[in-house]
């Protein structure tokens, strides 16, 4: 079993390194990437809001170093999804439904000896945002180099 003791100050220094980033140039998507707090509390909760595994997050958080580097080198992406999905909105005041489109990327590579899969999203006319980072991500078939229609997985949670 995972020591869990050092959880509270590896958050707080992950954060601290994730809120450094701001904004990081993607060669494979041809376009600035935000680093916003929708993509650190996806690291933290899935995307039913329930809370991940501490085991999970801290195992995120150690990898975002990785992330950041897989979105700055790679030159392209393995994955892609586009979707139409229902988002609240306020409206004046008012709670609101809107459908739009959301995009997902994935980014797969191994790097520094670690396997690991960065999705990119972006709903509607949005700014391209980090989304998730996931540790050893299996793929369907050894260096298959043509690009997947579709992603394995739930990108809204994994």
């Amino acid at each position: 079993m995972e020591d869990l003791s050092n959880y509270e100050k590896l958050r707080e220094d992950s954060q601290k390194f994730y809120n450094s980033v701001s904004k990081i140039f993607s060669p494979a998507l041809s376009q600035e990437i935000c680093f916003s707090a929708e993509g650190f509390n996806h690291i933290i909760f899935k995307g039913s809001r329930s809370e991940r595994e501490k085991s999970s997050q801290i195992l995120r958080f150690k990898l975002l170093p990785l992330a950041i580097k897989l979105v700055r080198l790679s030159t392209t992406f393995q994955e892609f999804e586009e979707s139409l999905k229902e988002f609240d909105f306020k409206s004046f005041k008012k709670r609101v439904r809107k459908t739009k489109v959301v995009k997902y990327w994935g980014i797969i590579a191994i790097i520094d000896t670690r396997k690991i899969k960065v999705i990119i999203r972006k709903i509607g006319d949005g700014s391209a945002h980090f989304w998730s980072i996931i540790p050893d991500w299996a793929t369907s078939s050894y260096r298959d180099i043509k690009m997947f229609p579709t992603m394995k997985g739930n990108p809204d949670e994994d």
